[in-house]
């Protein structure tokens, strides 16, 4: 290629005509000269991909190309020859240069792959003489590290020594400084002071040290005692300069109108031991375990009241105890409304107190602690273990259980109305929702109600309302139904039709109640005299022949029964879909029994089989046992109809189609109700019955066409087909099955 890009070039000059045969033809032989030097390297060149006549039919082509038969053409030769000298040349030189580069560039890489060996093995002599040099100092250094190791051993143990030590000497001097506070009656500093140990020792406490553990706790809690007591007695006189605690109501409050002369230097006092008490807080929490209910009440988890509020509570804890335990006139089981409104009026004197005198402390020391609710949580715990222990002795006494009660209630509502009482915090419904009260109150509210109201009316009254909350709720339920019946086999319309069912349970078991029976009479005379009703209404009331539920009944059970009906037909439809297949089966042509190794079940019937089983799974577990029970039973009626018509009397069966028909109810449809009752193929008697027919033997089936057929509507053709079980079908049913049949022998016209 390289020589056809030189060749192409412009014409050489025409030669002077002046020019001799002679020199024209020693130019000629020169130029071949030339020529035939220069064709080795083009040969060479073109040579890689051409053989030799390859190569002559390529110069042959290429000088009939460039000459052709033109001699005129001739004078192109000159140019030509000098390109392909000159491509001759710089052929030469690439050669010439990349046969001395390469082997200077491999003499240059097997130098340095030598070089690197060398430096290799002097390394891994290095590295054999260091490993024996290591080795050597090793064994040699062995005791030296022994020595060395035990020696560590000891300084560890001496750290761990002067550790204890200085935590000792911490502790000591921790004490020796509230020692000294106290002497010089710096109360503030002892408190401070005592702060700090509590956070060392809750910095110790997932140490192993018992000991020092132990040292550290007993230390802390000799000087809270010592402080505690101090402060407390101290805030307690105080507090008795104020009146505390408020028995009368804030405007008879004397501090409350009227400040004392020195009003303005007793609340500095409030105020510097209240804060002083709250830095003991720390220290009383991890010394002090706090009064606590059974866990069985559930009681919400709340730190401890701080420790000036407790103070504040004591007096007030004292008094309650004194009237309301042991066998004081004022501690009557059946006034639980004393002790209750007690603690209402408690919390009502304080208020203004808490508010204007304690919360501005708090808010002062950086607290978020709410003064009042503070009081009022610590007010309640009485309340709620008054509530514990009287309880148990009144369960049993609906009269006194019902007032409790009633009361607790009133009193509830006015503790979160009236004074804000949050109700995240532990309160009275704890207690009456404890598992055996809160089934006794249930209890007690089925048993009365309004039942010790003395007026007939007023009873009467009641009852209206209470079927009116019952049909709300029965309206309610029915709009929830209605978002929910595109999917009436989900949990949600399931749960529904519960609620409707167990409404409807209730009230038809309180129409036999004699309250209700007795409301009923009442109901009667009063309308018999507005006369509301007419003769035949007041006659089924006065015989007992309705209830008073009974329009609530009636529309309940409405309500159920479409919602069930709705089930059925969702869940029939995905069955009768199923088994499509099933009712296009072969049966004129199946392979008769003895032709069988085994019966097995129709391919056909698997679709239609798996989907019953699954929906009657899904519904026993979603819906309560009589629902269910309906439901499958209904369902069961339904699929016994759908075979016998849809499959048994639109096809012919031969002996094999008979029998497959057969083994497919028998032994795999009925068994799917098995464990709903004893005898599943009672709700399946068409099928059975026609199962019985097409499966007669030959001979039985001939005496039983002919008993039908000469004894038509007679008591023998009755009698001939109860002898071969069959009590369902009518006579031409029978009749219409047994012409299904194609086995019959040829007997001749």
């Amino acid at each position: 290629m390289m020589l056809l890009a030189g060749g192409i070039g412009e014409a050489p000059a025409a030669p002077c005509c002046s020019e001799s045969r002679d020199e024209r033809k020693k130019k000629n032989t020169e130029e071949k000269s030339d020529i035939n030097a220069a064709a080795p390297v083009g040969r060479e060149q073109v040579s890689e991909g051409i053989d030799d006549g390859d190569f002559l039919s390529y110069v042959s082509s290429f000088i009939e190309k460039e000459v052709g038969n033109d001699l005129k053409s001739l004078k192109k030769l000159g140019k030509l020859i000098e390109q392909m000298t000159e491509n001759k040349v710089k052929l030469e030189e690439q050669v010439l240069t990349v046969s001395s580069e390469i082997p200077k560039r491999v003499q240059s890489a097997l130098k340095n792959a030598e070089e690197s060996k060398q430096f290799l093995n002097q390394f891994l002599e290095q590295e054999t003489h260091l490993f024996s040099s290591i080795s050597s100092h090793l064994l040699t250094s062995q005791p030296w590290m022994d020595d060395l190791g035990a020696k560590i051993s000891q300084i560890e143990e001496i750290e761990r020594h002067l550790a204890y030590l200085k935590w000792i000497s911490q502790i000591e001097e921790l004490s020796d400084n509230i020692q000294q506070y106290l002497m010089t009656s710096n109360v503030p500093e002892a408190a401070s002071t005592l702060v700090a140990m509590t956070q060392l020792d809750t910095k110790l406490r997932e140490s192993s040290c018992v000991h020092l553990l132990g040292f550290m706790r007993a230390t802390v809690k000799f000087w809270h005692k010592i402080l505690k007591d101090k402060l407390t007695s101290d805030f307690e006189e105080i507090l008795t300069q104020l009146h505390w605690p408020f028995i009368a109501p804030p405007q008879s409050q004397a501090v409350g109108v009227s400040r004392p002369p020195s009003s303005h230097e007793l609340y500095g006092n409030l105020e510097m031991l209240f804060c002083q008490l709250l830095k003991l807080q720390t220290s009383d929490e991890l010394l002090t375990e706090p009064e606590q209910l059974p866990e069985k009440y559930c009681l919400p988890v709340s730190p401890p009241i701080i420790l000036p509020i407790q103070i504040m509570l004591t007096p007030l804890q004292k008094r309650f105890r004194y009237h309301f335990r042991g066998n004081r006139q004022t501690n009557v089981i059946s006034k639980p409304e004393w002790y209750l409104a007690q603690v209402l009026m408690w919390i009502g004197n304080h208020t203004q107190f808490l508010d204007e005198k304690i919360q501005p402390i708090l808010d002062k020391a950086g607290s978020t602690v709410n003064a009042r609710l503070e009081f009022s949580r610590g007010l309640m715990m009485l309340v709620l273990e008054k509530l514990a222990s009287d309880i148990p002795c009144l369960l049993y006494d609906d009269n006194l259980f019902c007032h409790l009660v009633d009361e607790v209630l009133l009193f509830d509502r006015e503790l979160h109305s009236a004074h804000s009482y949050p109700g995240t915090f532990a309160n009275c419904m704890h207690i009456l929702s404890e598992e055996t009260c809160f089934q006794r109150w249930l209890t007690v509210e089925r048993k009365y109600r309004y039942k010790n109201l003395p007026a007939a009316s007023r009873k009467l009254q009641f009852l209206e309302l209470q079927k009116d909350l019952v049909d709300d709720f029965r309206i309610r339920l029915t709009q929830v139904m209605k978002e929910e019946t595109r999917a009436p086999l989900g949990f949600r319309y399931c749960a529904i039709l519960n609620a409707v069912n167990y409404v409807s349970v209730v009230l038809a078991d309180w129409a036999d109640n004699v309250f209700f029976l007795q409301l009923q009479q009442a109901a009667l005379e009063v309308l018999v005299e507005s006369n509301a009703l007419s003769k035949l209404q007041l006659g089924q009331l006065a015989s007992m022949e309705s209830s008073v539920f009974d329009d609530m009944v009636n529309l309940l059970e409405r309500l159920k029964h479409d919602m069930l009906a709705r089930q059925v037909d969702h869940a029939f439809r995905e069955v009768k879909d199923a088994a499509k297949l099933y009712k296009k089966e072969r049966w004129l042509s199946l392979p008769s029994q003895a032709e069988q190794a085994a019966m097995s079940l129709s391919s056909s019937a698997c679709p239609f089989l798996v989907t019953l089983r699954d929906r009657l799974l899904q519904l026993g577990q979603q819906l309560c046992f009589s629902l269910f029970k309906m439901f499958w039973q209904t369902l069961a009626e339904r699929l016994d109809v759908y075979i016998y018509q849809e499959v048994i009397l639109a096809n012919h069966f031969n002996e094999g189609g008979a029998a497959q028909l057969q083994f497919d109810m028998t032994r795999n449809l009925f068994p799917l109700f098995s464990r709903y009752c004893k005898r599943p193929e009672n709700y399946f008697k068409h099928v059975k019955e026609a199962c019985i027919v097409l499966n007669l033997n030959i001979g039985s089936a001939l005496l039983l066409k002919d008993v039908l057929q000469t004894s038509s509507g007679q008591p023998p053709a009755a009698a001939a087909m109860n002898e071969v079980g069959i009590y369902k079908l009518a006579q031409q049913d029978v009749e219409i099955l047994l012409n299904l049949r194609t086995n019959w022998p040829n007997l001749g016209k």
